[in-house]
């Protein structure tokens, strides 16, 4: 797959003066409540409805949707106020379904995307139809699956395609519900430019409250559009409560958005931005040599346990570094989180660098 810009027409004919928005409740629960929210959205930036027909539940018990009776809904809901509709799926029959029901959008989950097999069964079932789809990215971080997902359509013949950026899984505890590591959905849009990403910023915050701010953040770095879960009574909501927000105030939220300009022609600004870049690259420069100093100062540690048959791994000085490390971010308007993961990566290479030291045979 290469990148070219007709990957980008299908979002270009919407002719929109703002991102595109995707919006409605997580999941289908009764025909008025899809209604009801549909009619609240019709005048509003939302040019696509979505709606969760079938949900993947982490473990049975759960609600896992109201199923193909939903897709019906959806389609009066398309009747009388004109906006796409959108919903998920998971195999080729609910493809058959949704195809069935003339649905406009559909999105593969982060559950599906993590499944190559299922991926690949969608996308036969897809072959060569006129459909928008939609890959969101896998559970756990791994671009090349990501990746995989998008390419299997393309293959398939699918001209209308997309990612959605929903945020990764994590063991850690964090603000986030699925971590955001924009970094790696940076690095899929620098591989694809015109391959339109969207911003799912529920999934990623799992916190109506937060859903302003990091919509904000996918703006700023260039985002083609959001998708926001829009629910008319959220707090009673059949599943995920508590990241959805009322179209009232989705509405406030995109009313506060600010769209910003990908570049300038003014020369001042260009010639001190210009500036400042060459100060980061001297900085990021002069971390590799600290780093290069620090990892053989690590290697000189390592040769020294091996001399006295220690143990690699010294879990109270790790602690002890991770904590002073943490202290020492803060002054420094450095974030907890980015410190955490910074000094993990940073000993995860000592430990690497030590035990090639400790296991290397004697000549």
């Amino acid at each position: 797959m290469e990148n070219n810009s007709g990957m980008r027409q299908w979002l270009d004919d919407f002719k929109l003066s703002h991102p595109l928005v995707i919006a409605g409740p997580c999941s289908a629960e009764t025909e008025e409540q899809v209604l009801d929210i549909a009619r609240q959205l019709k005048d509003s930036d939302v040019s696509i409805y979505r709606a969760g027909i079938w949900k993947p539940r982490t473990r049975p018990g759960g609600f896992e949707g109201v199923g193909a009776i939903g897709l019906g809904w959806l389609q009066k809901a398309k009747a009388e106020t004109g906006l796409l509709m959108a919903v998920e799926v998971a195999n080729a029959t609910h493809v058959k379904l949704a195809l069935e029901h003339d649905i406009d959008v559909l999105w593969i989950g982060a559950r599906t995307t993590v499944n190559p097999f299922a991926v690949q069964e969608i996308a036969d079932a897809l072959t060569n139809t006129d459909k928008i789809v939609l890959v969101k990215n896998p559970v756990n971080p791994d671009l090349a699956l990501w990746l995989g997902g998008v390419e299997r359509f393309y293959n398939a013949g699918i001209k209308k395609l997309g990612v959605i950026h929903r945020g990764f899984s994590t063991y850690e505890k964090t603000k986030y519900r699925n971590i955001p590591e924009w970094q790696l959905a940076i690095e899929l849009h620098d591989r694809f430019p015109d391959l339109p990403i969207i911003c799912d910023p529920s999934h990623i915050t799992g916190r109506r409250d937060m859903i302003q701010q990091v919509s904000q953040q996918a703006l700023d770095l260039n985002y083609d559009g959001l998708m926001i879960e829009t629910h008319n009574n959220p707090d009673k909501a059949w599943s995920d409560a508590a990241q959805q927000v009322t179209p009232e105030r989705l509405k406030e939220i995109m009313t506060s958005l600010k769209v910003r300009n990908k570049g300038a022609e003014n020369s001042v600004f260009n010639e001190h931005i210009e500036k400042l870049r060459l100060r980061i690259d001297e900085y990021d420069s002069k971390l590799i040599q600290v780093l290069g100093e620090r990892m053989r100062i690590a290697d000189e540690i390592g040769m020294l346990k091996k001399e006295n048959n220690v143990s690699v791994l010294q879990g109270k000085r790790w602690k002890e570094v991770l904590e002073n490390m943490r202290t020492e971010g803060l002054p420094q308007n450095l974030g907890e989180e980015f410190i955490l993961k910074l000094f993990r990566a940073i000993h995860q290479e000592s430990i690497v660098h030590q035990e090639k030291i400790i296991n290397a045979q004697n000549s």
